[in-house]
Order: C-alpha cells, then sequence, then structure tokens
C-alpha cells in the first residue's frame, strides 16, 4: 500500500510539473529549447541573437506574434530587423518595412495598445539630403497594416531623443541630454500625454538620474514601474540595469537587478513582454579592432521577469 501512495504522489508531481510547464509556453518560447527561470538565458539564438554581432531592444507586439529588435554588424549600421509569426513558427528576421539606406535605425518599441511603432532614425526629413540628427519616428497601424513612418514633431527634445518608450496613457519617456552636455552626462526625460499634444519635456528625477551613462528607459504600461541602464559606482560592471517603483506618485530609489542579471559586461537596452512575464536586455562588450578602433558585440538575452521583480520587492520592502 505504501508503494502504491509514492507511485501516486510521484505521478501527480509529474502532472503539477507538466502543466506548470504547459502554461509557461508562449509564443515566445518557440524560439528557445529553455524557458528561463531567475537565470538569464540568450533569447533566440542563431535566429534573433546571432555571433559576431550586437542584437539588442527588442519589441513585440500586444500578441506576441511580431517582433522588431536592431542588429548592428562590426563595421555597419544599427538595422532594425523584423519577424512574425506565421503558422506557428517565426520567420527569419529580415530588414523592417521602413528600412532605409544609409541612415542608423534602431531601438523600435511598440507601444501598449499596439497602434504605433516608435524607432530612432537618421534618416533626412522630407527627401532633403541633410541628416536632422538622430530623432524618433512612428508608424501607425491601420487595418492590421503599418502606415509609411513620419518624424514625431512633438514632443521636441533640447538635443536628441532615444529609446522612447511609451505607457498605456500614452506618455513618453526616453533618452536625451541639455544643449552643450557630455554624453555620460545624459538622462532619462518624459512627457505626459494631454489632450491635443503633450507637456513640456521634463527630467526626472535623481532617484533615475543618478550616475553615468544614464539611459534606455523602459516604462511599465500602467506606469508602476521603470527599468533603465546607467554606470554607478555600486555597479557589477560597464553598466547594470536598475528599476525604480512608483509609490503614492512618486519614484523610489532605483535599485540593482543584481548579480545574477548583471555582470561585468555592459547590460542595456531593456524591455518587458505584453504579458508581462520576461525582461528582455542586451548583454555585451567591446573589442578592438584595426585602426585603433572598436566594435560592439553581444546578445539579447530574456530572464522570468516576474521572480526578479518580486524578490527586488520584497528584499526592499516595497510591497
Amino acid at each position: 500500500m505504501k508503494n502504491i501512495k509514492t507511485f501516486g504522489i510521484f505521478i501527480l508531481l509529474a502532472f503539477l510539473i507538466s502543466s506548470c510547464q504547459e502554461s509557461e509556453k508562449s509564443n515566445l518560447t518557440l524560439l528557445s529549447d529553455e524557458i528561463p527561470t531567475d537565470i538569464p538565458l540568450v533569447f533566440g539564438e542563431g535566429i534573433v541573437s546571432m555571433d559576431e554581432a550586437m542584437d539588442f531592444a527588442i519589441t513585440f507586439s500586444p500578441e506576441m506574434d511580431e517582433m522588431y529588435f536592431t542588429r548592428r554588424k562590426p563595421g555597419g549600421t544599427n538595422n532594425i530587423l523584423t519577424s512574425k509569426l506565421v503558422d506557428g513558427s517565426w520567420t527569419t528576421p529580415q530588414l523592417a518595412f521602413f528600412s532605409s539606406n544609409g541612415t542608423w535605425e534602431f531601438e523600435p518599441h511598440i507601444n501598449p495598445t499596439g497602434d504605433r511603432l516608435y524607432f530612432g532614425s537618421t534618416r533626412p526629413i522630407n527627401d532633403t539630403l541633410k541628416s536632422p540628427g538622430l530623432i524618433q519616428w512612428y508608424s501607425e497601424r491601420k487595418n492590421s497594416r503599418w502606415s509609411e513612418p513620419l518624424p514625431l514633431e512633438k514632443p521636441s527634445a533640447a538635443t536628441y531623443m532615444m529609446y522612447l518608450t511609451s505607457s498605456a496613457k500614452g506618455n513618453l519617456y526616453f533618452t536625451s541630454q541639455e544643449e552643450g552636455a557630455k554624453p555620460e552626462n545624459g538622462g532619462i526625460y518624459y512627457a505626459m500625454a494631454e489632450a491635443g499634444g503633450y507637456s513640456d519635456v521634463q527630467k526626472m528625477g535623481n532617484e533615475i538620474n543618478n550616475g553615468k551613462m544614464i539611459a534606455h528607459s523602459y516604462i511599465a504600461p500602467d506606469e508602476s514601474y521603470m527599468i533603465f541602464d546607467g554606470e554607478r559606482p555600486s555597479g557589477f560592471g560597464d553598466s547594470d540595469l536598475y528599476i525604480s517603483f512608483k509609490r503614492n506618485g512618486s519614484w523610489t530609489e532605483a535599485y540593482n537587478l543584481g548579480s545574477k542579471i548583471n555582470t561585468e559586461q555592459t547590460e542595456m537596452a531593456a524591455s518587458v513582454s505584453p504579458d508581462g512575464r520576461y525582461l528582455f536586455f542586451h548583454r555585451g562588450f567591446e573589442i578592438q579592432v584595426e585602426d585603433d578602433g572598436s566594435e560592439w558585440l553581444g546578445n539579447i538575452y530574456w530572464v522570468d521577469f516576474r521572480s526578479v521583480k518580486e524578490s527586488i520587492k520584497k528584499s526592499k520592502n516595497n510591497n
């Protein structure tokens, strides 16, 4: 009888484990053999994340059946690639429909409602020959198709707008800097959506903009948290990922995401899957090339964001 009970418990545990694994499956897991826990894994190895390239800044449609991300090969420019889920499989990534030859285009973001795709570009405006510098462009989804991109005229930053992300309310958060400031002294800025447009651009407080190379903010759809990267004396490497929570209308101090995510390499350009399950980020390193130059290489990683977030909340008493 004892052996029968033990066998029955074993069968039950096996069923529960199998059920949990099935419940964790999604469109995103089709690209990887393993589903990540609290240890980051390379995402889409050999498909999205390639050797001898820098892959970063990934975004997904709300249905998680379409993705856009940035790739830069040594000696090349930043390009945005896209892949779609067709008949249960992801297509081979190819250049996005709006790609423009000879210009940098990178760091795409699909807003939470799925009807706007933002990206940074140095392309000229209105067929002029001169680039306006790094500005944001956007495409709107109409009748299941993306429109031709237009430059984002408002809000307008003093210098550039990089890595723009949007909340469900349409509030925009991005990287920029003041006129004359050094690149390492840039930071995170925002503009609130209001009737007929946006508020004036404002710089976030010292809770976020504390350290050097503060950049690449991802805002939660409900604006309950923000993830960004930067260099601080307490960090683990060149650039680490941090998270700040909004409590009673104010942002908490930013907490390092910890040694399981941050390493001696560079971690940056975070985003979270639309279902809130997975945190995506770039991990990479610099290599020296001919003529005393350098290039960046690295992959897109993913990790179970729910366990990471709850662990930080618990340890910092942010329940």
